[in-house]
């Protein structure tokens, strides 16, 4: 299937010209309204109003203090400043009252000039009473009573930036709309009319020019309507992607006995869901097609076992693997995993990290390079431009996200340069992402999920504390210290904010030295990459007895004998993060707990967050969990993790428009694989609309 970019139509040429095409942005404004906004003018159409202002048409008797009002007056007197600092007043007089217009700072005679004693004006503002005064500072609106139609009574409010105040933009948003024109219908008439959803047009309307509060919410008509454009688009993007990878031929890789073998030595039986996620590797594998898969699993799942079993499947069929990490520590931890195994079955494993130098380094490059080694475990190592493989046939990336696409991409293009078929590609993750939300990250993957733990795991036993009986668990923490138990102390930041009163990692590392000695450890984000991996080597070894971290130690880092975690702040983490966080402990024979401070009061939302995280150690049902407490915005930091950067899509608000836009991509495609019928043609004016590329997606890697 091709899925070349849709070609732009002419219909949407006004909405992709620059923003300096709108009256008023000038080469000052332009800058502001980008920032704001974006380039073109389609995105000041796409930035949506944040709230509105009701302004209540009134008398001087009746104002109310705090009251957006407007006014019709005649202008009683201007009452200059008597002395520096004082503000200029001009006096209205409207029938039943006076009113007081204020101005501070930089206003003086002009105003006596535009608004002359005798003249009529309509003035809006925010209403101060002061007695029987009745004041309007710095009036919104003050035009000729004639003009009184110009005031809205009800105005949305958008997003300002210094020097770019909301009415400015507001104008710009209603010239960009004039510039929207009604578009081929590319939805569905039937499901509109169920879901009772406007025109592309009109919704657009209802957006920028708000009756009511209703019309600015996330589940109205309008929005919804929006939002599932924004979402089709992109689910459409994702389904031509995902068909386009497997159009691409794959090595086929059948599971033998070097496999089997490898499996049968374990020390413990796979689970379930080990043995079910496998299966579905294993099967992308043999089919012939350029396998995409993701892996996703808990913290402690038993993922890397998977990838070691298909690791195997590969080598029996004669070809490498490659596993790409995104710290050298836990490179060193999937090598120490994976190597005894596959060793035991006669295959060389490599481990390549940047510490690797001189001839120690060449030797393991001529290894990969004449394929006597049949894996590789490394880090960004792995992609160098001297590396090369003879067979390289399967790449494993863990915790994906954390690579960016083109360096997913050149670990893919050390596959065999004449070869007429693309390199398998499992990605893991122990991110733990709500199904509902799934399709929004993962549409162009095929995704398989560990979600059983396997036998023997120590749960961690969770509670929350206030921060006052930090000196209590600290003599506690103490004690389990010199029985030999290690320890995380997590603390969001690294140093004092005047913005944010948070303790600092550094305060309390220094605080826990005088108290528990030189065995407490600090590491942070800031730091240097080679100082913080030998901290946590340190750890790792026993040498450190608590490590104090900031949430660098979230993903990857292994110690069983790590058996407590005291969290400070937990109030303040989302819970899916302090799951993760969690996870680092509870691997070992040790019984194993977590504590999680706060400081008290907590609010009604923060305590079931801890209720939720107190009871259940499923991080899926965590982070659904999590989901419906959070409500919109940006759930668990996800822009972090891949989330596509959606405009008028709310990925929590719209979640049930996320799968119908899905399975409408993929009937779309299926009915009209080239989008040649006439709604096929208005589809490509959507994607046109969005431009979602098809061919640069979120999880490209080759």
């Amino acid at each position: 299937m091709a899925i070349l970019p849709p070609m732009r139509p002419e219909s949407l040429f006004p909405l992709f010209a620059a923003i300096s095409t709108l009256k008023g942005v000038g080469p000052r404004v332009a800058p502001l309204v980008e920032k704001l906004a974006g380039p073109i003018v389609r995105d000041v159409l796409f930035t949506s109003p944040q709230s509105l202002i009701r302004r209540t048409a009134t008398t001087a008797a009746l104002a109310q203090d705090g009251q957006v009002a407007t006014f019709v007056v005649t202008i009683d007197a201007h009452l200059p400043p008597q002395r520096s600092g004082q503000p200029w007043r001009i006096r209205g007089w409207d029938e039943t009252g006076f009113v007081t217009l204020v101005w501070f700072k930089g206003h003086g005679p002009h105003l006596e000039r535009q608004h002359p004693v005798g003249s009529h004006r309509a003035v809006s503002g925010k209403v101060e009473r002061f007695g029987s005064e009745i004041q309007v500072a710095h009036p919104d609106y003050m035009l000729e009573a004639e003009r009184i139609d110009e005031i809205p009574p009800i105005e949305p409010v958008y997003p300002a930036t210094a020097g770019l105040p909301s009415r400015t933009f507001r104008k710009f948003a209603q010239e960009a709309l004039s510039r929207a024109q009604p578009l081929p219908e590319w939805q569905d008439a039937a499901w509109m009319a169920r879901e009772g959803l406007p025109p592309w047009r009109e919704a657009f309307e209802r957006l920028h020019g708000p009756e009511g509060e209703i019309d600015l919410s996330p589940m109205s008509a309008a929005r919804r309507r929006l939002a599932y454009d924004e979402l089709l688009a992109h689910q459409l993007a994702l389904a031509q992607r995902k068909a386009g990878k497997r159009a691409q031929p794959g090595p086929r890789i059948v599971s033998g006995p070097l496999a089997e073998a490898a499996e049968k030595a374990l020390p413990f039986r796979l689970t379930g869901a080990q043995v079910r996620a496998l299966s579905e590797v294993r099967g992308d594998l043999a089919h012939g097609e350029r396998m995409s898969r993701l892996l996703q699993g808990d913290v402690g799942s038993g993922k890397t076992v998977v990838a070691m079993l298909a690791m195997a499947d590969a080598a029996g069929a004669g070809f490498q693997s490659a596993l790409m990490a995104p710290t050298e520590i836990l490179a060193r931890q999937h090598y120490e995993t994976l190597a005894p195994p596959l060793e035991a079955q006669g295959l060389a494993v490599v481990l390549l990290t940047g510490r690797d130098k001189g001839a120690a380094r060449a030797a393991k490059l001529q290894k990969l390079a004449d394929g006597s080694a049949a894996v590789a475990v490394g880090t960004h190592a792995l992609f160098q431009d001297d590396v090369a493989f003879q067979s390289l046939a399967l790449t494993i990336i863990d915790e994906q996200h954390r690579f960016g696409v083109n360096e997913r991409r050149r670990l893919q293009e050390k596959g065999p340069k004449d070869a007429e078929w693309g390199v398998h590609l499992l990605a893991m993750s122990a991110t733990p992402i709500p199904r509902t939300l799934e399709l929004t990250v993962f549409g162009d993957l095929d995704v398989s999920r560990i979600d059983e733990k396997p036998p023997g795991r120590t749960p961690v036993a969770t509670r929350a504390a206030p921060t006052p009986r930090v000196p209590e668990i600290v003599d506690r923490l103490r004690a389990a210290i010199e029985g030999g138990a290690q320890a995380f102390w997590i603390c969001p930041l690294v140093s004092e904010s005047e913005k944010v009163d948070l303790r600092a990692a550094e305060d309390r590392a220094a605080d826990l030295r005088k108290i528990l000695g030189p065995r407490v450890g600090l590491v942070h984000g800031q730091m240097p990459a080679a100082e913080k991996d030998a901290v946590m080597q340190a750890f790792v070894d026993g040498e450190v007895g608590v490590l104090v971290a900031t949430t660098v130690v979230e993903v990857g880092v292994n110690v069983p004998n790590a058996s407590i975690m005291v969290i400070e702040h937990a109030d303040r983490f989302g819970l899916a993060q302090l799951h993760q966080l969690r996870g680092r402990v509870g691997r070992g024979m040790r019984e194993s707990s977590c504590v999680l401070l706060y400081d008290p009061p907590l609010s009604e939302v923060a305590q079931q967050r801890l209720d939720i995280l107190r009871r259940s150690d499923d991080g899926f049902e965590i982070a659904e969990k999590d989901l419906e407490l959070r409500g919109g915005g940006d759930p668990l930091g996800l822009k972090q993790s891949g989330f596509p950067a959606y405009r008028l899509a709310d990925p929590v608000a719209h979640r049930d428009l996320i799968a119908v836009a899905a399975d409408d991509a993929r009937l779309i495609l299926a009915r009209d694989p080239d989008l040649s019928s006439p709604r096929g043609e208005a589809v490509r004016t959507l994607q046109a609309l969005f431009d979602w590329k098809p061919a640069s997606g979120l999880n490209d890697a080759g």
